[in-house]
């Protein structure tokens, strides 16, 4: 498994971009987003990368974030949605605006991406939903009390403890939402605690 690549950008264009490591150039396929993160060629970039192999194809992509990676493999564990679609999507929204859509419910929005019709749209949250509050994900993470010290006492109740594993599953860090999260309502539902967690985290990147 290639993790990451890190190195000489050589080559950057919309949606690829190619790392050159150790005399290896890496070709990644990409979002538009993490091409306008990366700085200029011959400027040192790394990618966190998903290598997808099926039948005759094997291609390479690569995230600017650990948060973009993570909701790649979300979106390509949708029936029906290959890396393209998935790329696609992440150029068109940022990882804390998908993370929120879905959140939401709001898979209208998703349509605004080329390719990307009502139904499918319809089955990426519905997919997702599921698989960003399901206890049997979010417990591979693992959820003991030390995973909650940023939690002001009182807070850590079930449903904010399964909001901070749910948005580590999206690839947020327990320091970024867990400060967040022990300021909300604890007597929220999961989905709430996670859509307004979501909705903080955007408000604060736009500043």
């Amino acid at each position: 498994m290639i993790y990451s690549v890190r190195g000489k950008l050589t080559v950057k264009e919309l949606g690829f971009a190619v790392v050159e490591c150790g005399g290896v150039g890496y070709g990644c396929r990409t979002s538009y987003n993490t091409v306008a993160q990366l700085g200029d060629i011959g400027s040192e970039a790394v990618l966190y990368t998903y290598l997808y192999v099926r039948e005759d194809v094997v291609e390479l992509f690569g995230f600017a974030t650990l948060q973009e990676l993570s909701c790649f493999k979300l979106l390509i564990s949708v029936s029906g949605v290959g890396p393209k679609a998935a790329t696609a999507i992440l150029s068109d929204v940022t990882p804390e605006k998908f993370a929120f859509l879905v959140a939401s419910g709001d898979s209208k929005a998703f349509t605004k991406t080329k390719g990307i019709g009502a139904k499918t749209a319809q089955r990426i949250v519905l997919e997702l939903k599921d698989k960003i509050t399901s206890e049997s994900i979010s417990g591979s993470i693992g959820s003991d009390a030390a995973e909650l010290a940023n939690i002001p006492s009182g807070a850590a109740s079930s449903a904010v403890s399964e909001a901070l594993e749910a948005l580590m599953v999206l690839g947020y860090s327990q320091g970024e939402a867990a400060p967040i999260l022990g300021k909300l309502d604890p007597s929220l539902s999961t989905q709430e605690l996670i859509k307004e967690t979501l909705r903080l985290m955007a408000a604060k990147n736009m500043r």
